[in-house]
C-alpha cells in the first residue's frame, strides 16, 4: 500500500526522481563534510550534557541516520545539539542516565503520535519572541557550564543553579589553570580565525587536533577527556531496552514531554530554514515521525535526544547535498570513527571542547535578531525577556509554559483591538489589478493581522506564483497588525523572492506595520516601501523606461 503523500519520506521521494551518480558524489561530499563538523561539535554537546563523548558519537551515528531515512525534508542533518543539554544534565542529575533513556524513548513515542496525529502544522503556533528567548536563554546556560573547563578551575562539585554555579566559580578563580586558559583561547582564535580566513575549513577539528597535539607534545598540565573518562567505549553499543517501573516513568515523563517539544520545534525550524536555502518544501508531519523513530533508536543505542541541527543542516547544502543521503554517509563516516580512531578522542583537552561550545553558544544566542525584538513593542520585549530570564534563573519547562500562555493572552487582547478593522474579503490575491499591471507583475493584498498564528500560511500563500515574476507588489492596507513572526516570515519571503530575482515592494502600510518594519532595520533591508499601489506601479514603469 502506497504511503500518503504527507507522510513520505523525502528519501523515498528522491530516489523516485531518479538517483544518479552525479548525485550520489554530491551527497558522499557533503556528508564527509557534515561529518568532520559533526564529529567535534557531538563529543563537546555530550559532555555538556553531563555525558560520555561517545554518547554523542553514538547519537550523531544513529538518530543521524534515522532522521536521514525517515525524515520530511530533503537535506536535514540530526543529532545531539545545544538546545537538549540543559534538559538531559537535568533529567542525569535527577534521575540518572537510565532516567535519560526512558524520557528519551518516551519523547520518540510522542513524537511519532504527534506527527501521525498531525500536529506538525501546530508548531508554528510558537511565536518568535518565545523562541528567540529560551534559545538565547540555553546559549547563557551552556556558555556559562563552560567556563570551569575553559578556566581550568577546581571548583569541586558545580551547582546546576545559574546564580549557584557562577558563585562556585568565583569561589575557585584563584585555581585558574592557565595553561588551561591559554589552550582554551588558542582553540578559540583558531575557530575565529579560520571562520575569518576560510570559513568551509572544518574549523573545529582543526583547532581540536592543534590544542591535542600541543599538550601531547609539550606535556601541558591540561584536563583530557581521557582523564574525565578513563573507561569510555570506543564502538557501537548492542540495542538494550532499560528496565523501568512505573513511578520512574511518571517522573520522567514531565521530561519526556519537553524533550519532544524541543525536538520538534528544533527540527520544523531547521527545516525551514532549509526550504529556505533550497527551494524545496519539507513535509512537517513525517518529520516528526522520523524524529520520533530516530529519538527510539538513540534511545535504544545508549544514545542521547536528538533532533534536526540547523548549523550541521546549513554546512550539508553549502556542500551540494541533494537528497537525505548525505546524511546517512554522514552517519557512515562517524561511525567509521567510532570504530577506527574512537581511542584518539582520549587526548583532545576539555579546554579545546570548551572553546568550540563558547562558539556554538554564540551562535544560537542570535544576538541580532534579539536586539531587533527588544525594539519591537512592549508586549513582544516582555515576551522575549521573560521566557529568557525564566529559562536562565528557573527551569525551561517553566519558560515555555508560561511564554506561550502569555502569547496566547497577549494575542487575543490585540485581536479584540483590531476586530473592527479587518476586512471581510480575506483573500490573498487582489485580481481587480491584474489588468492595469506591467508585464510580469504580480499584486498581491495581505488580509488580516500578521502574527504568529497565521505566518506559515502567508508564505504558503506567496510562494505558490507559478510564474517567476520580475516584481511583486504587496498591499499591506487590510493587515492592522504585524508582530516579529509575521516580520519573520515576510522577511524569508523577500530574500527568496530576491534570490530567484524578483523585485519586492510593499505598499498601502498601516502605521503599526510601517513602525514595526522601521524597527527592522537594517534586517529588512530587502523590500522597498511606498505609500500606494500607484507609486510602486509608477517606480516599477520608471525603472522599465531606465
Amino acid at each position: 500500500m502506497a504511503l500518503p503523500p504527507a507522510f513520505t519520506p523525502k528519501l523515498i521521494t528522491a530516489f523516485r526522481e531518479g538517483y544518479t551518480a552525479a548525485r550520489l558524489r554530491a551527497d558522499a561530499m557533503a556528508g564527509l563534510t557534515v561529518a568532520i563538523v559533526a564529529l567535534p561539535l557531538s563529543m563537546a554537546l555530550a559532555i555538556a550534557s553531563g555525558a560520555s563523548p561517545d554518547k554523542g558519537l553514538v547519537t550523531a551515528v544513529v538518530a543521524g541516520f534515522f532522521i536521514s531515512i525517515l525524515g520530511g525534508s530533503r537535506v536535514q542533518v540530526g543529532g545531539p545539539t545545544g538546545a537538549f543539554v540543559v534538559v538531559i544534565a537535568g533529567v542525569i542529575a535527577q534521575h540518572g542516565y537510565s532516567g535519560l533513556v526512558l524520557a528519551t524513548i518516551l519523547a520518540g513515542i510522542i513524537l511519532i503520535v504527534a506527527g501521525y496525529a498531525r500536529l506538525g502544522q501546530l508548531m508554528r503556533f510558537v511565536p518568535m519572541p518565545v523562541v528567540t528567548g529560551f534559545t538565547a536563554g540555553i546559549a547563557v546556560i551552556i556558555a556559562s557550564s563552560q567556563i570551569g573547563d575553559f578556566l581550568g578551575l577546581q571548583a569541586g562539585e558545580v551547582p546546576a543553579e545559574f546564580l549557584g554555579k557562577w558563585e562556585a566559580y568565583l569561589s575557585a578563580i584563584g585555581t585558574t589553570n592557565w595553561f588551561a586558559l591559554a589552550v582554551g583561547a588558542g582553540s578559540l582564535a583558531v575557530i575565529l580565525l579560520l571562520k575569518r580566513i576560510n570559513p568551509k575549513l572544518p574549523g573545529y577539528l582543526i583547532a581540536i587536533a592543534v590544542a591535542s597535539l600541543a599538550v601531547l607534545l609539550f606535556g601541558l598540565p591540561v584536563e583530557t577527556v581521557g582523564a574525565r573518562f578513563p573507561d569510555m567505549p570506543t564502538s557501537l553499543p548492542m540495542p538494550e531496552m532499560p528496565s523501568f517501573t512505573l513511578p520512574m516513568l511518571r517522573d520522567v515523563l514531565p521530561s519526556a514531554f519537553t524533550i519532544a517539544f524541543l525536538a520538534g520545534i528544533e527540527a520544523l525550524l531547521s527545516a525551514v530554514v532549509a526550504d529556505g536555502m533550497t527551494g524545496y518544501k519539507h513535509r512537517p508531519n513525517q518529520e516528526l515521525v522520523g524524529q520520533g523513530v530516530a529519538n527510539l533508536a538513540s534511545a535504544l543505542f545508549g544514545g542521547l535526544p536528538a533532533t534536526g541541527a540547523i548549523a550541521r543542516t546549513a554546512t550539508n547544502i553549502r556542500a551540494g547535498a541533494q537528497t537525505p543521503m548525505a546524511g546517512i554517509f554522514h552517519s557512515f563516516a562517524l561511525l567509521v570513527v567510532l570504530l577506527v580512531a574512537g581511542g584518539l578522542v582520549a587526548y583532545v583537552p576539555m579546554p579545546a571542547l570548551a572553546a568550540i561550545l563558547l562558539i556554538v553558544a554564540w551562535g544560537m544566542s542570535e544576538v541580532e535578531r534579539f536586539r531587533m525584538l527588544l525594539r519591537m513593542d512592549v508586549g513582544e520585549r516582555t515576551l522575549l525577556l521573560l521566557t529568557f530570564g525564566l529559562t536562565v534563573l528557573v527551569d525551561l519547562t517553566v519558560a515555555i509554559g508560561v511564554g506561550v500562555t502569555l502569547a496566547s493572552l497577549l494575542f487575543m487582547a490585540r485581536m479584540a483591538n483590531a476586530t473592527g478593522v479587518l476586512a471581510e474579503d480575506q483573500s490573498v490575491e487582489d485580481p481587480s489589478q491584474r489588468a492595469a499591471l506591467p508585464q510580469g507583475v504580480e499584486v498581491f493584498r495581505i488580509a488580516g493581522p500578521m502574527f504568529f498564528g497565521v505566518a506559515g500560511d502567508m508564505l504558503d500563500t506567496l510562494t505558490r506564483i507559478g510564474q517567476v515574476p520580475r516584481a511583486v507588489i504587496l498591499r499591506l492596507d487590510r493587515a492592522p497588525y504585524m508582530d516579529s513572526s509575521g516580520l519573520s516570515v515576510l522577511e524569508t519571503f523577500v530574500r527568496q523572492a530576491k534570490e530567484r530575482g524578483t523585485r519586492v515592494i510593499l505598499c498601502d502600510m498601516r502605521p503599526q506595520v510601517w513602525e514595526t518594519l522601521a524597527k527592522a532595520e537594517p534586517r529588512f533591508a530587502g523590500a522597498e516601501r511606498v505609500k500606494s499601489l500607484e507609486a510602486a506601479i509608477a517606480r516599477i514603469e520608471r525603472a522599465a523606461a531606465d
